[in-house]
């Protein structure tokens, strides 16, 4: 069952409920699918299973008290913490991304706790790495808020208008358009097999790969 379909079979308010705790669980430092939680709940508010609002609000909770928590444990912890959980789960704390988030830290200062809800890597490290490198809480405590609000209510609110405007044009859109559209991409596949092949019996492998990139 994709996401979407499982999240649908949810209450309105257990699903809210799953969101913040999904995201804030992700902030903390556990590798969880934050983001995909998000936008699928914000693509379902656009059909009206939940409000958006809620959605954005709940996110925004999760977001900010899960990196707090993360804080907390990785000033408690320190660079000891990140040495630990490296060796346990090299994918996510080894240390080239201990490394990574250190130069975005070291480069950016308090930005990095703003501009890493953006990012997958710091959406995990920024709390704890933040608490590891003593930054003051009160500068990471304003970014964190700012950070998670506006990654949370404005990823809400691109999706929900974006969802709605998608709707609204599947809606109108025509069997001559939908038929029209399917020969296009019958007619495009067809030319880049030819294409591929002919490609292939000059010999001419660069021609292959690099045609998509000139188109």
């Amino acid at each position: 069952m994709h996401i979407e379909e499982w999240l649908q079979a949810i209450p309105p308010g257990w699903l809210c409920a799953l969101v913040a705790l999904v995201i804030g669980l992700e902030s903390l430092g556990i590798p969880l699918p934050g983001e995909i939680v998000l936008v699928s709940a914000a693509l379902l508010s656009a059909k009206g299973v939940v409000s958006p609002v809620w959605v954005g609000v709940c996110a925004s909770a999760g977001a900010i008290i899960g990196d707090s928590i993360g804080y907390m444990i990785g000033r408690k912890g320190g660079k000891p913490l990140f040495e630990r959980l490296g060796r346990r789960f090299p994918k996510h704390f080894g240390p080239k991304h201990i490394a990574k988030g250190e130069h975005y830290f070291h480069r950016f200062g308090v930005w990095a706790v703003f501009v890493g809800r953006f990012i997958a890597l710091l959406r995990i490290l920024a709390g704890p790495l933040a608490g590891a490198l003593r930054m003051p809480y009160w500068k990471f405590l304003v970014a964190n808020v700012l950070g998670g609000i506006v990654w949370a209510c404005g990823t809400t609110a691109a999706l929900f208008y974006l969802g709605q405007a998608a709707d609204r044009w599947l809606k109108g859109f025509s069997w001559v358009g939908l038929a029209v559209a399917v020969l296009f991409g019958i007619g495009t596949t067809w030319f880049l097999k030819r294409r591929a092949a002919s490609a292939l019996d000059e010999g001419d492998l660069e021609g292959v790969v690099r045609g998509p990139v000139d188109v």
